[in-house]
């Protein structure tokens, strides 16, 4: 049978630079390399022969003599890659360079990198705070679900009592070696135990607390102290009280992510605070002592004669301390003057007292009306039209 022009089995055109042959042999193989198309027959196949093709186009020496001779050039135009010696053509790298630059030694090293002790797994835990909580601090009590070594085999599977023996699969590596000849040499894989899952060892008589898993799923109490001045997206890590490690590796850390519940008076900006107060109309015109709210109760502040609606007035340091340390904010107390909706007779006439006492000049002496004002815009506005 003719054997396929090595172009077109990576699908590339006779000018194809290295570059391009390269990711061309790099995608095929990853589509029919058999330790990942166990389930494909031809698979094996498909992949010698991509990998022959590229053995010879990725050197250029080899190339040469392909595009000028084709297959002839190799010692025969048909049969299969047994036929091949590419013993006078350099140093193609070996079979298990190529393997490596494909998986970036995956392969060969994940095996042992999955042994030994791992780290548990970090946790995430949702806490909300009030704001007078998140500006003292406080402490709170949570109870966090998570993987805990058995108190009964402390880990270790077996039931206690019973022996723990070397795995007979792998001789307690871990790993299964397979050995593969090849066109080009011999190819070794490196495979995880399936018998003993990596570690080397197995149990006779499993736990019979965990099952022979090691961890039980327990739900753990915990008091974890919230510092002042948290906000909403502060993160707490608290060490080690996150997932088992299994394979005597240390536990993970629990991470406390904060979230402030909304205030009903107060609305926090940083570390300042804010809050809007009603004052009457009597108030803000004569002035007066007011009690307002703070975070630690209520506290006077004085208003003072002739205060407008929306004057703001600034507490120092009665707002949040700062997390890293620094002074604590401050309040902002801003002055709404409500207008009353409902007024007695009485009430109606001495306020029409009051405004003839303005004559037609409420803004007060020595200063136009507002509609004084706009009297004279409108007549300012006209005379230059005029003009």
């Amino acid at each position: 049978m003719s054997k396929r022009d090595y172009y077109e089995i990576l699908g590339v055109d006779r000018g194809a630079s290295q570059e391009e042959i390269k990711k061309a042999y790099r995608k095929l193989a990853r589509k029919y390399h058999p330790d990942v198309n166990k389930d494909d027959p031809d698979a094996e196949a498909k992949f010698k022969e991509i990998t022959e093709a590229y053995q010879v186009l990725s050197n250029e020496e080899a190339r040469a003599k392909y595009d000028q001779f084709g297959h002839s050039a190799f010692g025969g135009a048909t049969g299969g890659a047994g036929g091949f010696d590419f013993s006078d053509f350099g140093d193609f790298g070996g079979f298990e360079d190529i393997f490596d630059m494909f998986f970036g030694g995956g392969m060969r090293g994940g095996a042992s990198a999955r042994r030994g002790p791992r780290r548990g797994a970090d946790l995430r835990y949702d806490l909300e705070v009030t704001l007078e909580e998140a500006a003292f601090g406080t402490e709170k009590k949570i109870q966090v679900p998570r993987e805990e070594k058995c108190p009964r085999c402390h880990g270790n599977k077996a039931e206690p009592g019973t022996p723990i023996k070397t795995c007979p699969t792998c001789g307690g590596s871990g790993q299964i070696h397979t050995t593969q000849r090849t066109p080009f040499g011999h190819f070794t894989s490196v495979r995880t135990c399936t018998t003993c899952h990596g570690e080397g060892k197995v149990v006779e008589t499993p736990c019979r607390e965990c099952g022979g898993k090691g961890i039980v799923r327990r739900v753990k109490k915990l008091t974890v102290k919230i510092p002042a001045g948290v906000d909403t997206g502060h993160k707490l890590r608290v060490s080690g009280e996150g997932g088992a490690g299994t394979g005597g590796g240390p536990p993970g850390d629990l991470y406390v992510f904060i979230t402030v519940k909304p205030h009903k008076i107060f609305h926090r900006q940083g570390n300042d605070i804010y809050v809007e107060v009603p004052i009457s109309f009597v108030q803000a015109a004569l002035g007066d002592e007011i009690k307002v709210p703070t975070l630690e109760g209520e506290t006077t502040i004085r208003i003072p004669e002739g205060t407008q609606t929306g004057t703001v007035f600034r507490l120092r340091e009665k707002g949040i301390k700062d997390i890293r340390g620094y002074r604590r904010g401050d309040e902002h107390v801003k002055v709404k003057v409500v207008t009353p909706k409902k007024l007695t007779d009485k009430q109606k006439d001495l306020l029409r007292k009051f405004a003839e006492t303005l004559g037609e000049d409420p803004a007060g002496p020595g200063d136009k009306s507002f509609f004084d004002r706009m009297k004279d815009a409108f007549t300012q506005r006209r005379s230059g039209e005029a003009n």
